[in-house]
């Protein structure tokens, strides 16, 4: 009987303290709004000559996350992700600085007209509210989602997993001495102090009067969790079964260097390359000098039966292997039909989040851009590109797969709606 009263005590602790936090969220979130370009820029500029000077505490903190998550043996790819090190704690402090630097979308007058009866009609960008941001192992993603959400006026609850609890936490408390060094309310980041999966619930079903978008950074169970129980809007990615297509037209060495990279710089990233396709055209001269140069490199490769064929450590893929997101050193290969039999696979088993061709025909490579309906296409590029800050953005809070709203990267002007100003001078309706 007491355990179960101690259990309904704590259930009760936990919903006090994230409606503390919601309500504590939309009154700053009012103040934000109201914020000015020049105190949101003096906020971030703050915390990240914070985070520089506060490096070595992070550092300590993240060893604690690093010694827990070895503890528990998570994966290569988990724990690449959870890594903190001085160019990582650099790269989250400049691109502090250069969100602060990009335009501010909050008041920005997107379009405008007159109508004949004298009213004067515009659409102007304005903040979303409170946004809800859960994620996993990525402690960087608690100062590029804060700072994001900051500079578009957005007040933000973050809920980090336990994994990064200490990173985040040191990282947390450097925002909070930027805003308050520009005079903003520190409530317009709040980092949620529990790991108690209870809050995560919380934030999905029993804070709509609070929240207004939510946006998940993590693992495909968490993403799918998001979605099918939030209350309020998502914003997300499921997956990112990514391909890099090379065509019969592909110059060989750049072929080489872009699915090298796009599979192995970061194999944990979403934007990492899963599948290999292969024009049966250029098998000849494309397929084994690429499938070698992976298995050279340490990747695991599983292939069809052309692929099989070049050596005898290519794995046999199974039809699971077209779909899977590995997020680790292997990657399926696969001889398709020129360029619409790579756009035929990916319909099939895409996720809709980045695909890359190689060929040096102008002609095929539109082909694929307009073909492909994935958030992001390229052309002789990586798809290791597929990032905010590669796009100019300063960070993104993710990669959105969804149609409505917001579509890849999603920055600053992403988090942002829009409303109308309506000015008259006295019309009435007949």
């Amino acid at each position: 009987m007491s355990s179960v009263s101690d259990a309904a005590r704590a259930r009760e602790d936990i919903d006090a303290l994230m409606h503390r936090l919601g309500r504590a969220a939309v009154t700053a979130s009012r103040a934000l709004a109201l914020a000015s370009t020049a105190q949101k820029n003096v906020a971030l500029e703050a915390a990240a000559e914070v985070l520089r000077e506060r490096h070595t505490a992070i550092l300590q903190a993240n060893g604690l996350d690093m010694q827990d998550a070895q503890a528990k043996h998570l994966s290569a790819a988990l724990l690449d992700r959870l890594r903190l090190d001085e160019r990582r704690i650099e790269a989250m402090s400049s691109s502090l600085i250069e969100i602060a630097a990009l335009a501010d979308p909050v008041g920005t007058v997107a379009a405008e007209w007159d109508r004949p009866n004298g009213l004067r009609i515009q659409r102007v960008r304005v903040p979303l509210g409170v946004i809800g941001i859960i994620f996993e192992s990525r402690p960087n993603v608690t100062a590029d989602a804060g700072a994001l959400c900051l500079k578009s006026g957005n007040a933000a609850i973050l809920r980090c997993g336990s994994e990064s609890r200490h990173s985040s936490r040191v990282i947390h408390e450097c925002l909070c001495a930027g805003l308050g060094k520009a005079g903003l309310p520190l409530e317009c980041i709040q980092l949620v102090p529990t790991v108690d999966r209870a809050a995560v619930g919380l934030m999905l079903s029993g804070m709509s009067e609070f929240l207004d978008v939510l946006v998940p950074r993590g693992g495909k169970s968490l993403v799918a969790r998001v979605r099918a129980e939030a209350r309020v809007p998502v914003i997300g990615h499921l997956e990112g079964n990514c391909h890099v297509y090379v065509d019969r037209d592909a110059d060989l060495q750049m072929a080489r260097a872009i699915v090298l990279n796009a599979k192995l710089r970061r194999t944990g990233v979403c934007g990492a390359a899963e599948t290999l396709l292969i024009d049966r055209a250029c098998v000849a001269t494309h397929l084994a000098p690429l499938v070698h140069a992976l298995l050279d490199a340490g990747c695991e490769v599983r292939g069809d039966a052309t692929a099989q064929a070049v050596d005898t450590k290519v794995r046999p893929a199974s039809e699971d292997d077209w779909y899977r997101e590995y997020l680790d050193a292997i990657i399926a290969v696969r001889v398709v039909e020129g360029v619409d039999g790579a756009i035929a696979h990916i319909e099939r088993y895409g996720s809709e989040h980045t695909e890359s061709i190689v060929t040096q025909n102008p002609a095929t490579a539109e082909r694929f851009l307009a073909g492909i309906d994935s958030a992001i296409v390229l052309h002789n590029a990586s798809t290791q590109f597929a990032d905010g800050a590669e796009f100019g953005m300063g960070a993104e809070i993710g990669i959105s797969t969804d149609r409505l709203h917001a579509r890849g990267p999603v920055g600053v002007e992403q988090l942002t709606t829009y409303k109308y100003v309506v000015r008259g001078s006295g019309q009435v309706r007949p």
